[in-house]
């Protein structure tokens, strides 16, 4: 779709135009719209997050205005005549204490205190029977000290149960599983967090006579988070359908909040459910402030956190205020899709006005494509006198004079081409003709050069050799003279060892043939074997027997694959040299316990196909090439002449040999052997003797 598109438009010099007058539009808007969105999107969402620490502020200071009301209430009821006159009646030691008792109810009716005792000096409860089980804590040092004292304090369970069963009741609070929250094996909470006032009742000499303690639980008081959440968001600070909400955490459990526990169900408090991970490590760990979007939850919030410090100092809670992300992104993207629409709008007229433009520039234009495509075609077409007398009208005109121009010189270039074709044609004739006999007199000389060099090799190898026969094979005859001299001095009693001497004998005569063999690669016009009829799957027999001893030391596996049955021709003893030369070759290649592969395979009708296979080293690919040359090898102590000799035995025989070897993988020798070799071998022969 994409590629018809631009090929339309690369086609078509209106479209080009067009798409050069709507670039603009259609490269400017979108940059405009991304750049308002991201300007937008900034402003908007800092904007809301300057808005929930605002609040979080005015939260904080609610709540702290909170503990202050509730110390001013004490302190002034405490301070009042009532309460006075029953604290000197107990300090003078008046027998009933009625009276005390009914200004503690009063204190905690008017306080709206969950709780209200008159501690002495080390806790003990002087009204009730609680005995000396109640807390008394930081708060009553600094009360003794600095005066009346308020601040948050952390009550047990055990601690609740001492005040009041009740309210051990009302704050145990089973956990919900919570999103994002860190795993938890606590299973409900149990302690209460509560806004404890000190007031110290001092004698008329100044002196701390007791304590009188009060408390506001928060565990489940509505009525406290549900006037934060009136004061914070009032009626119009958030969007219609916006949700602005109010939490007091005990740690990371709510514990007091109006976040609903779904937004279909208003009214059910999500109590017992936790904070997220990220803002707990933020607030409760590092003691610092959340000002951020969050996950409050089922919804994301924008969300601002601050943690909640007891008397002691320690972080025991947190304090949240925030409101609903959801309402904001749908205004949000409310207007984004309008400003996108406005952009469709702008473009779509653009591109009318553009169009309609384009058609009355271009169709002069059009007709003078349509003419050059018809003059392209081979036909003799001319514009013609156009309505239009801009500048395209004039440039018609011209293009008109310079076609019949062109067509005058067309005329003369086709007649000098043809002249020129014909000189062409017999000058090529002649370099063709140059050109084959240089070539011819190139291979010539190439093959000159080599049998030339290969001449000289073998004759500085014939001298070699011609020596090397001369001293080797009179050893050799001496230890056939000695052998035969030995057999017959020992008789019958060389029985035992008979199978042993034949095979020293046999080696010697192999030696001798081997020097032959050298011989026969440096001369070869003197080695002209017999050529008679050969069974391969015979030699290979016969050469395992000389080769017998190497595949033990090397604990080497063999594997015979013979399958030919067809005599090809040739001679017995080189062939089985050949072998060896392969097989010596496989055994250094290969590791001890390695794999050999001799298979036979009769080759169509014209001979035998002998394959030799390792799974060795390998051969790299670079010295390939050059594994056949005389005097070159890999092996360490090897003369090179193996595969050199091999490869001269196979040529005059009319066999080929071909290699295929990966380095890691093994190696692998092809040799086809014909049943009729070339009837010329002689002649052949006769001529390198000649030459």
């Amino acid at each position: 779709m994409v590629r018809s598109l631009l090929a339309l438009i690369a086609g078509n010099l209106r479209y080009k135009l067009l798409v050069l007058v709507l670039f603009p539009v259609l490269l400017v808007m979108p940059v405009v719209i991304g750049l308002a969105y991201l300007w937008s999107n900034e402003v908007s969402y800092r904007q809301l997050l300057m808005k929930v620490n605002t609040d979080l502020s005015v939260a904080h200071e609610a709540f702290v205005g909170t503990q202050q009301r509730l110390l001013g209430q004490l302190t002034l009821i405490a301070e009042s005549y009532p309460f006075q006159n029953a604290v000197r009646a107990m300090m003078s030691g008046f027998p009933e204490d009625y009276l005390m008792v009914d200004q503690l109810e009063r204190v905690k009716r008017e306080g709206a205190f969950d709780f209200v005792h008159l501690l002495d000096l080390n806790g003990c409860d002087l009204i009730g029977n609680k005995g000396c089980r109640l807390r008394n804590g930081r708060l009553m040092e600094l009360a003794a000290d600095e005066g009346p004292q308020v601040g948050i304090d952390i009550y047990p369970a055990a601690a609740l149960a001492t005040i009041d069963p009740k309210l051990a009741e009302r704050v145990y609070l089973p956990l919900v599983e919570t999103p994002r929250a860190v795993p938890t094996e606590r299973q409900a909470e149990d302690r209460g967090m509560v806004i404890r006032v000190i007031y110290p009742i001092m004698t008329s000499y100044g002196e701390v006579y007791a304590y009188l303690s009060a408390g506001l639980l928060l565990n489940g008081n509505f009525e406290f988070v549900d006037s934060l959440r009136d004061l914070v968001y009032s009626k119009g600070s958030l969007a219609e359908d916006s949700l602005g909400t109010v939490t007091v955490f005990l740690e990371d459990v709510r514990i007091s909040t109006n976040v609903p526990s779904r937004l279909d169900s208003p009214n059910r408090r999500a109590l017992g459910t936790r904070v997220s991970k990220e803002v707990r490590d933020r607030v409760l760990a590092q003691g610092e402030p959340w000002i951020d979007r969050a996950f409050v939850v089922s919804e994301w919030y924008v969300s601002a956190y601050e943690p909640i410090v007891d008397v002691n100092g320690n972080r025991v809670g947190i304090l949240y205020a925030g409101f609903l992300e959801a309402p904001f992104k749908a205004s949000y993207y409310q207007a984004l899709t309008w400003l996108l629409l406005l952009f469709a709008a702008v473009t779509l007229v653009s591109v009318a006005v553009a169009v309609a433009g384009a058609k009355a520039i271009f169709r002069p234009i059009e007709a003078m494509a349509q003419v050059i495509r018809e003059v392209r075609e081979g036909h003799d077409l001319r514009i013609g006198k156009l309505d239009s007398r801009d500048e395209i009208g004039e440039l018609a005109a011209r293009f008109d004079d310079m076609l019949d121009q062109l067509q005058q010189q067309r005329q003369q270039i086709e007649l000098a081409a043809a002249v020129l074709e014909h000189k062409v044609e017999e000058r090529t004739g002649e370099l063709q003709r140059k050109t084959r006999d240089l070539q011819e007199n190139l291979d010539l000389l190439n093959r000159t050069r080599q049998q030339l060099v290969a001449k000289e090799k073998l004759a500085a190898i014939g001298e070699l050799t011609a020596g090397i026969a001369h001293e080797i094979n009179n050893p050799t005859a001496v230890i056939l003279g000695h052998m035969d001299l030995l057999m017959a001095e020992l008789g019958e009693v060389a029985k035992p060892v008979q199978q042993d001497a034949d095979l020293i004998v046999q080696q010697v005569y192999r030696i001798r043939a081997i020097i032959n063999n050298l011989l026969q690669y440096s001369r070869p016009s003197d080695y002209i074997s017999q050529v008679l009829p050969v069974d391969l799957n015979q030699v290979v027999s016969d050469s395992l027997v000389l080769v017998k001893h190497d595949f033990e030391r090397k604990a080497a596996i063999l594997r015979l694959d013979l399958r030919a049955r067809t005599r090809v021709g040739g001679n017995h003893q080189q062939f089985q040299q050949v072998l060896i030369n392969l097989l010596v070759n496989a055994m250094n290649a290969i590791d001890n316990g390695g794999r050999i592969t001799i298979r036979t395979r009769n080759w169509r009708d014209d001979g035998v196909l002998l394959m030799v296979r390792d799974n060795g080293c390998g051969i790299d690919e670079r010295i390939l090439p050059r594994i056949f040359d005389p005097f070159f090898s890999q092996t360490k102590g090897g003369t090179g002449l193996g595969l050199s000799v091999s490869y001269g035995i196979l040529q005059r025989f009319g066999a080929e040999i071909e290699v295929r070897s990966r380095v890691g993988v093994g190696t692998a020798f092809f040799i086809w052997f014909q049943v009729r070799p070339p009837q010329d071998l002689e002649g052949d022969a006769l001529i390198e003797q000649i030459s």
